[in-house]
């Protein structure tokens, strides 16, 4: 665990091989990405004229990036390319899901403001012409 914590660990242009249980959990983690997204799919296509549709989208493309930046990062990795492979990625990496995530919340928690401005609109042009 010491090492975890170490920059060595993190800084290092070329490390080590990533022990097979690591790599196991990595793919698991990118499988798990995978089907997400292909289920992320079929929702967002059968809602697509839906309150909800921007969600699904942006959620979709979330998983969708990420497995595929994921893949990347695996790829270099497993062929223990000097640079491409340093563990800082894996923390860029993170950090972007963190605050992709952040913004996808914050879409999430919006929905019912146009929800509600939505019935507003729709309430007023029910006397219109």
């Amino acid at each position: 665990m010491s090492s975890l914590l170490s920059f060595q660990f993190w800084l290092n242009l070329k490390p080590p091989i990533m022990l097979p249980i690591f790599q196991k959990t990595f793919f698991a983690s990118l499988a798990v990405l995978a089907a997400v997204a292909a289920i992320l799919y079929f929702i967002k296509k059968r809602n697509e004229k839906n309150l909800y549709n921007n969600f699904w989208s942006s959620l979709y493309n979330f998983c969708l990036t990420n497995f595929i930046i994921g893949i990347i990062i695996y790829f270099f990795n497993f062929e223990s390319a000097p640079f491409l492979s340093a563990r800082f990625w894996f923390l860029i990496w993170g950090a972007e899901m963190v605050v992709w995530l952040f913004f996808i919340i914050r879409l999430f928690l919006k929905i019912p403001e146009r929800k509600e401005r939505l019935e507003k609109d729709k309430e007023f042009k029910k006397y219109i012409p």
